[in-house]
């Protein structure tokens, strides 16, 4: 859907600009969004770099057992059906870690290794188990402590105080994860 909105806005703007004598502006305008979108992606790489290297440093070393104690009363709580020593219950651990320090992009290859890890212990492969489906609803509620890409993005656009919103962003994803854990642990028991 999105492969035919995108051009049909693409068609109209450029439609409206040569009607409008503004092709000027809207050429310049592309130029001045291709610049900004490198810089953004140059600013994303090296804060993803950073993340990925320090959660491999935890990984490989005694911190992840200690973290994935801290969580055990919330993966008790929420993955009641997962035992606590399966690899599944480490990779969880792992994006559950990386979304608290707002590591969206460094979260995604762990999670979908956490999910593949949950697929091979599903004993019906063309169902979602209720620890997959709770997983998914934590991924998308996105609990986070350190929101490290809306900071560096902020950052890179210039904000003079890229880390206010840290506090509004605590409560809104505390709120989004009371909800969706909330609704998860209902909707399971009905189904």
């Amino acid at each position: 859907m999105l492969n035919i909105i995108w051009p049909v806005f693409i068609i109209i703007s450029i439609i409206y600009a040569l009607f409008s004598g503004n092709i000027e502006k809207l050429s310049n305008g592309i130029f001045d969004s291709a610049s900004s979108a490198v810089e953004l992606t140059i600013t994303f790489f090296g804060t993803i770099c950073l993340w990925n290297g320090i959660m491999e440093i935890v990984r490989k070393t005694s911190l992840m057992g200690k973290l994935t104690k801290i969580l055990k009363p919330f993966m008790t709580f929420v993955f009641p059906e997962l035992k606590k020593q399966s690899r599944a219950y480490e990779d969880i651990s792992m994006n559950i870690i990386a979304n608290l320090l707002g590591l969206g992009n460094a979260a995604t290859p762990l999670g979908l290794k956490a999910m593949q890890t949950m697929q091979k212990e599903n004993p019906k492969k063309d169902t979602l188990t209720n620890s997959m489906a709770m997983f998914i609803v934590l991924n998308t509620a996105s609990l986070q402590l350190i929101p490290t890409n809306v900071i560096a993005i902020r950052s890179s656009l210039g904000s003079a105080q890229p880390s206010s919103i840290i506090v509004t962003v605590w409560i809104a994803t505390i709120i989004a994860a009371v909800v969706g854990i909330v609704a998860t642990k209902i909707l399971m028991k009905k189904f």
